[in-house]
């Protein structure tokens, strides 16, 4: 039986086909994907990391034997049994075909519709409906073979039509092996129709008709979602890091509707610094590490969109302007957050640990001329930023 350690970033899909497989076989797989012990980005290039994976890639499997290999497909392969590999060489073959065609016929217009909504392709209107149309016809054919349920990020109407693939995904969740929680797609809302006026004469009926009206209509929409949804729905909420501190007297909702509304300089800043409770919140100063990475400004853009979309759930807790300096081949990017308590935000909920181990972060004293001048810059858009050394190009913020 395998046993050995994994190495990869945070939330890496890739790597799920290879725990997943693991928890099937009962390989012994550790997982490295956070610092000291690995930092994406560096330890990956490091002489040591690429004496035995040249290729520097992730995830990247090392054995206790020695035995080292990358690809995801062929650690997921290496840590499986017989019963997952195919226990004949016709079902072996099959499972080689079906693992090709996700990544030569899924991956790629799956990714071309769904990148661009994470920011981490830019957005072509032609390309994305294409790619749909792409996916509609893939599902078929998944559908029509395989009985599976998606895996893809779905409209529920856009699922109706593939009531197989639908039912063998919901098989696969409900696995042990598996964590609905982490590998269940993520639903979007159904959307609502707007509510119309109510007629002359359902204003004339007595109040407490309507009420009983509303409480027997009110089941149906737990009865009109799917079985995805019902599942996604029974998964436990996930507690709330910040239940332990004691309330604030800093109400951030009210300092955004300040920042949003106001003039900054004269209302929002003045808001801010009266308000701010350094004993429930906490000033940090981030910067990207890997500027020479940064090529087109429109992409380096999206990155910072990309990651305030996929922290949707930390909004209630925080606050961020984030600034790109620079041109095209020679851009940084940085920015001033707030957060709720003293620590930083992004390892106490795994639903906030979202690209944040690209930047580096510097906890800021609140009293300090340098934070003070750091906080009107990066709120305002406008100051020397004599730290920076390029000019600005571009703000973004996280509210």
């Amino acid at each position: 039986m395998a046993a050995g350690t994994l190495y990869t970033y945070p939330e890496n899909w890739r790597a799920f086909k290879a725990l997943i497989a693991a928890q099937y076989s009962g390989a012994q797989v550790r997982v490295l994907s956070a610092p000291p012990h690995f930092h994406f980005g560096q330890t990956n290039r490091t002489p040591e990391f690429l004496r035995k994976f040249p290729a520097g890639k992730v995830p990247a499997f090392e054995g206790d034997d020695g035995f080292c290999v990358f690809e995801s497909n062929a650690i997921a392969y290496y840590v499986s049994n017989e019963e997952l590999r195919g226990s004949t060489p016709e079902s072996a073959a099959q499972v080689v075909q079906w693992v090709s065609f996700a990544d030569s016929d899924i991956v790629p217009p799956a990714s071309t519709w769904v990148f661009p909504t994470l920011g981490i392709m830019h957005h072509n209107k032609q390309a994305t409906e294409n790619a749909k149309e792409e996916v509609k016809r893939i599902l078929g054919l998944l559908d029509a073979h395989l009985k599976t349920r998606t895996f893809l990020v779905l409209e529920p109407s856009f699922r109706q039509a593939f009531p197989n693939t639908n039912r063998w995904f919901l098989t696969c969740i409900n696995q042990p092996q598996f964590d609905a929680k982490k590998f269940a797609e993520s639903q979007p809302k159904k959307d609502t129709p707007r509510k119309e006026k109510g007629s002359r004469e359902e204003k004339q009926k007595p109040q407490a008709e309507r009420k009983e009206e509303k409480k027997a209509a009110a089941p149906a929409s737990e009865e009109e979602m799917d079985e995805c949804e019902q599942a996604l729905a029974a998964e436990p909420k996930a507690k709330d890091p910040f239940a332990h501190l004691p309330k604030s007297t800093f109400v951030l909702d009210e300092f955004k509707r300040k920042y949003s509304n106001e003039d900054t300089l004269s209302v929002a800043l003045p808001y801010f610094w009266e308000h701010f409770d350094k004993d429930g919140w906490s000033l940090w100063y981030a910067e990207y590490r890997f500027p020479e990475e940064l090529t087109q400004t429109f992409m380096s853009c999206n990155l910072i969109t990309g990651m305030f979309q996929r922290l949707d759930k930390l909004r209630k807790n925080a606050f961020a302007s984030v600034i790109l300096f620079g041109t095209n081949n020679s851009s940084s990017i940085s920015g001033i957050w707030v957060f709720r308590g003293q620590e930083l935000a992004f390892p106490l909920s795994p639903d906030w640990q979202v690209d944040y181990e690209s930047y580096t972060w510097r906890k800021l004293d609140p009293s300090s001329e340098e934070t003070q001048t750091l906080v009107r810059e990066y709120f305002a858009w406008e100051g020397a930023f004599q730290h920076v050394g390029k000019a600005f190009n571009q703000g973004k913020v996280f509210k």
